[in-house]
């Protein structure tokens, strides 16, 4: 899952973003609304953390910006902003959640995790193909219903196939479900890390495919279909 933190707070960014990576979170940090507009128009994101005193603009201004431009992501407003009124605001004004700091990171997370699983949320609870089951909270694999391990690596990779299964992807567009601003993956890892998990499921009895369409990318298609 990829999610744009918007923070003028570099020091609060970093750690809270630093804690969500261990949570399998994918996190770009920006400090202001026009690098926040960038990345949205870059990038897909599911969902991202929106702080209402930013630099450039105020935060409500922006969110009715990204709300005026789809597709629409889900917001969550995390602010020091703690009155009733505000919170009415932020709820009427388009935000998904609206959290007041000091916050915990991990009700941040519950959070992002409760928005996400709504319906047409990008956290759907299970993701199938042929006799594959990935469940996305527990983050747990099952081929027939036995459990097997897959590194967290693999893990990422396989919910990006799980959730466009039957669509065409590019390398590009895999890496940027994959990776962050800031990461500099090398330029084969997005071949090396598919030829690992369809040979590692492969040889676990998985049926399914993840077919390599040479110079094009990738699609990951029930084994038969």
């Amino acid at each position: 899952m990829r999610i744009l933190y918007i923070e003028d707070n570099q020091k609060l960014a970093q750690n809270t973003a630093a804690l969500l990576r261990q949570s399998d979170f994918v996190v770009d940090c920006v400090t202001t609304a026009a690098d926040a507009l960038h990345a949205v128009a870059s990038f897909e994101y599911d969902a991202a953390i929106l702080d209402l005193g930013l630099p450039d603009t105020d935060g409500m201004a922006l969110l009715d910006r990204l709300r005026g431009q789809g597709p629409q992501i889900p917001v969550l407003i995390c602010t020091a902003r703690d009155t009733l009124e505000d919170r009415i605001a932020g709820l009427n004004g388009g935000s998904d959640d609206y959290l007041v700091k000091p916050f915990a990171v991990e009700e941040l997370i519950a959070r992002l995790r409760a928005i996400l699983r709504r319906p047409g949320g990008a956290l759907g609870l299970h993701l199938r193909a042929g006799n594959l089951t990935l469940d996305t909270v527990a983050r747990d694999v099952r081929i027939d219903g036995k459990q097997i391990k897959l590194s967290r690596r693999e893990l990422d990779l396989l919910e990006v196939f799980l959730r466009r299964k039957g669509r065409v992807l590019s390398r590009s567009a895999i890496a940027d479900a994959l990776y962050g601003f800031n990461d500099e993956p090398t330029p084969n890892a997005i071949e090396v890390a598919a030829h690992r998990l369809r040979k590692k499921l492969a040889d676990l009895g998985a049926s399914l495919k993840i077919e390599t369409l040479r110079g094009i990318g990738y699609v990951l298609e029930d084994d038969g279909t």
